[in-house]
């Protein structure tokens, strides 16, 4: 018996869902490079008695964009933080609009952070802001990954709240395994 309710996304739901892991796996080779760069800068330190000049930074830059660009990833694969208690004691209509509810305060917040993050981006950019270190580092490169990480986010709740509203759950075509 098939479900009406089970379908395939359709084609802006499951870009949005390419664009955010695309962006996942951005985000990890952002930490694998932090931890290569920790690696060199402690061989640097350790072995070579030498002082490090741009490394601490740039790790730092690198785990604030990771986190940040990777947040509408997570948000994909419902890897985030949440309280289920209440939701699994209500009925399945109060459930969806809880959900709904959620989705639509986080798309909100989320809302702010990303008209917020552009302003601060802004200003880094049109100032010229660099990092007050010896290595100088151009702050709107780092800052950019607010705006775009938040951005990034809202688009991957306005998927899910899409699917909440109308109470659907997804389907993609099976995968085909060839043996």
């Amino acid at each position: 018996m098939h479900d009406p309710l089970v379908r395939r996304r359709p084609f802006p739901l499951r870009l949005i869902d390419a664009v955010s892991t695309a962006f996942g796996v951005l985000a990890a080779f952002m930490i694998l490079a932090a931890v290569l760069i920790t690696c060199q800068m402690i061989f640097v330190r350790v072995v070579l008695g030498r002082s490090t000049i741009w490394q601490t930074e740039a790790v730092i830059y690198l785990m604030i964009g990771s986190t940040l660009l990777g947040m509408a990833y997570v948000q994909r694969l419902r890897g985030h933080v949440g309280v289920d208690l209440l939701p699994s004691l209500l009925p399945d209509g109060a459930r969806r609009a809880l959900a709904v509810l959620v989705l639509a305060l986080t798309a909100a917040m989320t809302g702010a952070m990303l008209f917020y993050g552009w302003e601060m981006f802004d200003m880094a950019w049109t100032r010229g802001w660099k990092s007050e270190t010896v290595w100088a580092f151009p702050l709107w490169i780092t800052y950019l990954s607010v705006p775009l990480g938040f951005g990034l986010l809202l688009l991957q709740l306005a998927a899910d709240l899409y699917w909440a509203a109308i109470g659907a759950e997804t389907v993609e075509p099976p995968v085909r395994k060839d043996s």
